[in-house]
């Protein structure tokens, strides 16, 4: 009994240290992955800059930036896809010791670099004929609303009894009663 119970316990840890080693093994596949498309990313912005600056006059200031910024991407790109994800982890560590502000502003330019890349790639939105006739049907229930801010302060305090509610195109727009000193 004894040496069932030891035996089901070497199991178990054997079975965990598996499970723990898969589980790193795939944490670790996940980040170069990672790391990799982030490269790429980069590479190919390096490019577009690149085919911007070359549209530009030569020699403009515009296209100095965008080639000092393509190449500067270029061999950040080319240095990320090189450098192994301890030794990044470290250098970024080590960078935030020595400058907390740096790192902190970086991260949140990073973090809002990758929102805006998200909802740049998200489905592209098209206005559909039902949208399109939409649109054209809020203008048309805001057209009282633009109309009640011409009218005088006598006209828009009352309600305009003769108005048949049926045949408009939209709700009756009755604004507020102005208040006056005494009024709580």
């Amino acid at each position: 009994m004894k040496r069932s119970a030891e035996r089901l316990g070497d199991d178990a840890r054997g079975a965990a240290e598996h499970a723990s080693a898969r589980v790193q093994q795939e944490a670790m596949d996940q980040a170069e992955r990672a790391k990799s498309g982030a490269a790429s990313e980069m590479s190919g912005i390096a490019s577009a800059l690149r085919t911007a600056a070359q549209e530009l006059r030569s020699g403009s200031p515009q296209e100095r930036t965008f080639g000092q910024i393509a190449e500067s991407l270029a061999g950040a790109s080319d240095a990320l896809r090189d450098r192994d994800l301890g030794e990044l982890a470290g250098d970024v560590s080590a960078f935030a010791r020595r400058n907390p502000m740096g790192f902190l502003g970086g991260a949140a330019l990073a973090g809002f670099a990758a929102t805006r890349f998200a909802q740049a790639s998200s489905h592209p939105r098209t206005e559909s004929a039902n949208e399109r006739s939409d649109n054209s049907a809020s203008a048309t229930y805001d057209e009282p609303a633009a109309h009640a801010s011409t009218a005088t302060p006598a006209q828009s305090t009352r309600p305009n009894p003769t108005r048949d509610s049926t045949a408009s195109t939209g709700p009756m727009v009755v604004p507020a009663e102005p208040k006056t000193p005494g009024d709580s």
